[in-house]
């Protein structure tokens, strides 16, 4: 197998350097990166998420939706996961489902409605 600058190093450098794409705002790359390490370590919280807002940020809203209900199966009280899932169905134009998750983050990070 050939290895390619998206998939050379160790696990940490490649996180690291899916960061910097990220924070670069070059969420395609961030995404080659990512996909591989989400392979790898499917159980990590963190990889999937990034790789999810790089998805969103990318216009890839199945992809990102698609990752967003992994993440809240593995972790469903992970708010930032919620959160991301709900404005992913809102841009789909999904308002009635993204709702739910929208008031479960709200919930999840302690915002309630004063009386």
């Amino acid at each position: 197998m050939e290895t390619t600058y998206y998939d050379h190093g160790t696990a940490a450098e490649r996180w690291e350097r899916a960061r910097m794409f990220f924070d670069a705002k070059d969420y395609a790359a961030a995404a080659r990166i990512l996909g591989g390490l989400v392979e790898e370590v499917p159980e990590q919280v963190g990889p999937r998420l990034l790789l999810a807002r790089s998805y969103y940020h990318s216009a890839q809203l199945r992809r990102a939706e698609a990752e967003l209900r992994v993440l809240v199966e593995l972790d469903p009280v992970e708010h930032y996961a919620r959160l991301m899932l709900g404005r992913t169905l809102q841009r789909q134009g999904r308002n009635d489902e993204a709702e739910s998750h929208m008031r479960i983050a709200s919930a999840l990070a302690g915002d309630f409605a004063q009386a």
